[in-house]
């Protein structure tokens, strides 16, 4: 009797909204990334899209049904127990895998631009890194759970999934892709770091990942030169560093307030990838410094909830969950920063996008779940009789 008197209270502050059952200020960052997103890809994309198709919004339609796509996802994953996708983290991890391998069978896998990453599903090209990435995490969450005190009191622990990233990284770099597998690393490291690991061994291991990362940049000419170029794009404006000016240009255009929504002139066929990975430099050129300034702030309290949201999981004992919004957060977070440090010649050219925002099937859905997990770890944390039901 007390425990249903308990349950309907909580209903009633649930419906009331002094508790909701929803983050809203989560709720409210993603939402406002989403709408601002798919409005800057309607403004970077309409003279392609014209000159493409004769159809000026048709990567704009697309990119509405992604993210409408990526709402359903979202609504599925909010109604999934945590528990499911914690039994589940080593299915993910080999169905991951095995995106990864399709990708590398001629006759499977897409190549484009000179890189294998793509699986062809009729009305989207499914890019394997996307899925991968919430995959690992959602093991690693797992795997911490688990084995929790082996990877505190063992160097064997520690090793463990280290093995299995390092096979992830070696088929995710013959597509190559070498952005996703150092945000799939990092991302995996940072866990590993929350999860308790002995500071000399992760020192040691990440001593070795930067020695293999300058590694593989130094004996490969295409990724030297994307280093090299990055540092001084105005030696070479019309070849290897074309894409860089362009998009310096853009944001120096903008100013302190833009040049107005759909005003920009970069997006006119100079800057390449101006609705994917450099639709952050056509927002800066259309609202300035002060969009800046506001996207930046978006993604900096979307990792700030995330990581909110793991620390009560965290105290309430739901440890898997407080791991998965560690991961989460830290994955949106480095992704964003990288993205938005290309855009701005402060890092090499990695072919990342920004989360939530811009172009593409794949990442839409895939983000999207990504904040609706976080969403459920936080109705879980504040009801724990939610873990018991949908």
């Amino acid at each position: 009797m007390m425990g249903a008197v308990a349950n309907a209270g909580e209903r009633r502050q649930a419906v009331g909204g002094a508790n909701p059952w929803f983050d809203p200020l989560l709720l409210g960052v993603a939402v406002t990334l989403l709408a601002l997103g798919l409005v800057m890809v309607v403004s970077a994309s309409i003279s392609l899209s014209d000159r493409q198709f004769g159809q000026p919004f048709y990567y704009a339609m697309r990119q509405a049904l992604f993210v409408a796509m990526g709402l359903l996802a979202a609504w599925a994953v909010t109604r999934t127990r945590l528990v499911y996708w914690e039994k589940g983290g080593v299915v993910l991890l080999f169905a991951g895998l095995a995106l990864l391998v399709a990708v590398l069978i001629p006759g499977l896998g897409r190549e484009v631009n000179g890189s294998s990453r793509w699986l062809p599903f009729g009305l989207f090209n499914l890019q394997a890194s996307e899925p991968v990435k919430l995959f690992v995490i959602i093991y690693l969450a797992g795997y911490l759970v688990r084995h929790g005190e082996e990877l505190r009191n063992s160097f064997l622990g520690f090793l463990k999934p280290l093995v299995l990233l390092s096979f992830i990284a070696l088929l995710l770099l013959l597509e190559p892709d070498f952005g996703a597998t150092a945000v799939i690393f990092a991302t995996a490291l940072g866990m590993i770091f929350l999860g308790g690991v002995r500071l000399w061994q992760f020192a040691l291991v990440l001593g070795a990942v930067g020695a293999a990362a300058a590694a593989l940049a130094l004996t490969s000419p295409y990724r030297m030169q994307r280093l090299t170029t990055f540092l001084d794009p105005w030696a070479d404006p019309f070849d290897s560093g074309f894409q860089l000016t362009q998009a310096l240009i853009a944001v120096g255009r903008g100013e302190w307030f833009g040049v107005g929504l759909g005003g920009s002139i970069q997006k006119l066929f100079y800057l390449p990838e101006a609705h994917t990975d450099f639709l952050f430099a056509v927002l800066a050129e259309e609202l300035g410094l002060l969009g800046v300034i506001g996207v930046l702030c978006l993604f900096a309290l979307l990792l700030w909830r995330a990581f909110v949201i793991g620390y009560r999981a965290e105290l309430s004992g739901n440890r898997f969950g407080a791991y998965l919004s560690y991961g989460i957060g830290l994955w949106l977070g480095l992704q964003a920063f990288i993205n938005i440090g290309v855009n701005m010649g402060a890092l090499p050219t990695k072919g990342l996008t920004l989360p939530l925002m811009s172009y593409g099937g794949s990442s839409i859905i895939i983000m999207c779940m990504a904040v609706a997990l976080l969403l459920r770890v936080d109705f879980e944390t504040r009801f724990p009789r939610g873990r018991k039901t949908s």
